[in-house]
């Protein structure tokens, strides 16, 4: 039984990636000038949409090895780099309007994480003071 259920815990998978893709935008702006650097993205959506098609199997080389089950894909985030790309003279990839872009995107989408989180602590907060 989960103390809080599931809300809480996607809530938090959910903020886990938020805070891995800011990290990754980060670095990725840091380093716009540095060459040959390859800008990185963290994918979810991609693991997740693999993970609900069922083409996420795992392969099972004994029978009496123990079945794989993943939890949905909610904590599968991979960081990656596109190194076929070049946007600039010195082999870097970094496209610093995209980049700030996704911050900002990114940066709403936490802040969103939160005011969400927030609300349901402060609901349980209410149940627990007997409604005052």
């Amino acid at each position: 039984m989960a103390l809080f259920g599931k809300t809480i815990n996607n809530l938090e998978s959910a903020l886990n990636y938020s805070s891995l893709k800011n990290q990754t935008i980060s670095n990725n702006i840091a380093n716009v000038d540095t060459p040959d650097y390859k800008a990185q993205t963290v994918q979810f959506k991609n693991v997740l949409e693999k993970e609900m098609s069922g083409e996420f199997q795992a392969k099972l080389t004994h029978p009496k090895h123990i079945p794989f089950h993943s939890n949905g894909g909610l904590s599968s985030f991979q960081v990656v780099t596109n190194p076929n790309t070049t946007y600039n003279h010195n082999g870097n990839n970094v496209d610093i309007d995209k980049e700030m872009t996704d911050l900002a995107k990114n940066q709403i989408y936490y802040q969103g994480l939160v005011d969400r989180i927030n609300g349901k602590f402060n609901s349980l907060q209410t149940v627990i003071k007997g409604g005052r």
